[in-house]
């Protein structure tokens, strides 16, 4: 083994060197690594930056992972939270280390992302059928041996892929796969419990596999309606329970501990208190909300109020938004129209648009609040349009003004940077995260 290249590697992957080719990183300066740029003596608002920027504010994201995992440990389960809305080694580790049973990834090269970051208990939340996939995992798997890494299977089909791999590849051990319960209409997963029956009993037989456990995700049928998303969450995990005990019943399972896992991150807790369902064998229920780590200002705090309500938390008193985008007005082409330079390239735009949160005039170093009526109606790549009513002329934006602006769906934005500085409450930069997409 070759220890200079291996140090050297695994530095430049979790402590990865910064420059001025990547945007948000100032022009003016050398390259920092990673974990030297919170020494930098930098403030977001005086300028130190260029803009845009999206940012992390540290008490934030510090107090989701903890609010977070203590709701998961009243529950009596874990958290495998998913990877895939940061792809951050540095914020990974924050999850595992505020108490994470492991992490769940999308696809086998997120995985890869994963277990170099440290993970060693994985979930892939979806079907691995190429045979690269299939390989990649295997290649895993034997160059760490304390690894477990767990896929979905949701037909016959795609068990028949994985066979016809193993066979192929006699030296490779069984994959752990748990069994997709889906909804009619939406993405994967078994529709009717006879199909998900006929499956697990296939897995049983098969050498290629072995059945640890039972999926399902509830997050495409969410509505933010406590009373349509109770119904619907419960009808879907009866179907789960069911599915479980059936297995259970037959000795399907072939695991010491059963897994059962579901939980997007808008109605999480109506699928938590039923993931861990009388069985014969230990049940290990898993959670899988990913964007509460940044939570935001749209979406998830649309739906997560519900959620509140439902536990009798009081405003303020679990998620918190974390994230934001700075952006600069550099034009004032008309009356009640002022156009920021940040556009699709830099915030995400998938759910809804970004929402003025904040503002701070040329040279002024504390945030102010924005005026009701401000709105940003449409985005192009670089350009934001913010307008506002002809009432709050007197308080519109000047060219050079900074605006801060809260994002729906924290996934699409982390996906547009390669770091984000994290900030204090007065957005001096104490330390920094680095994303691998």
């Amino acid at each position: 083994m070759n220890t200079m290249t291996d140090t050297t590697a695994d530095q430049d992957f979790n402590d990865p060197l910064l420059g001025n080719s990547f945007k948000g990183y100032p022009r003016t300066q050398p390259p920092r690594r990673r974990s030297e740029v919170g020494a930098a003596g930098w403030n977001v608002l005086a300028g130190d930056l260029p803009l845009p920027l999206a940012v992390l504010k540290r008490e934030a994201l510090e107090h989701n992972l903890a609010w977070m995992q203590s709701r998961v440990r009243a529950w009596g389960i874990d958290l495998a939270p998913h990877g895939k809305t940061t792809m951050s080694p540095q914020l990974f580790r924050r999850q595992l280390n505020a108490g994470a049973w492991g992490l769940t990834f999308a696809t086998v090269t997120q995985l890869g992302v994963g277990v170099a970051a440290g993970a060693r208990r994985t979930l892939i939340a979806n079907q691995v059928v190429s045979d690269e996939d299939l390989a990649g995992i295997q290649l895993l798997l034997q160059a760490h041996a304390d690894l477990r890494a767990v896929f979905l299977v949701d037909s016959l089909a795609q068990l028949a892929l994985i066979e016809d791999w193993s066979k192929r590849h006699p030296e490779s051990v069984p994959f752990e796969v748990m069994l997709e319960i889906g909804v009619e209409g939406a993405r994967t997963g078994c529709r009717t419990h006879e199909e998900a029956v006929a499956l697990a009993t296939r897995l049983r037989a098969s050498d290629a596999v072995k059945l640890v456990g039972i999926e399902t995700y509830e997050g495409q049928g969410a509505t933010g309606s406590s009373e349509a998303d109770t119904a619907y969450a419960s009808t879907l995990m009866d179907r789960v329970e069911a599915i479980a005990r059936h297995c259970d019943a037959q000795q399907l399972f072939e695991s010491d501990e059963v897994l059962v896992s579901a939980g997007g991150s808008a109605i999480f807790d109506l699928v938590a208190g039923r993931l861990k369902p009388a069985l014969g064998s230990p049940v290990r229920g898993l959670l899988r909300s990913g964007c509460y780590v940044t939570h935001d200002h749209g979406f998830y705090k649309r739906m997560v109020s519900a959620v509140d309500e439902r536990l009798g938390c009081d405003c303020g008193e679990s998620l918190r938004p974390a994230m934001e985008v700075w952006a600069t007005v550099q034009s004032r082409p008309e009356p009640g129209l002022a156009i920021l330079a940040v556009g699709k390239r830099d915030i995400s735009f998938d759910l809804s648009m970004p929402v003025p949160i904040a503002r701070a005039a040329r040279g002024m170093l504390e945030a102010q609040a924005v005026p009701a009526g401000w709105k940003i109606t449409a985005l192009n790549d670089q350009h934001a349009y913010l307008r506002w009513d002809a009432a709050e002329e007197a308080q519109a934006p000047a060219v050079g003004d900074r605006v801060g602006l809260g994002i729906s769906h924290p996934c699409t934005t982390f996906d547009k940077w390669h770091w984000m500085p994290v900030v204090e409450e007065n957005y001096r930069v104490s330390d920094a995260v680095a994303m691998h997409f």
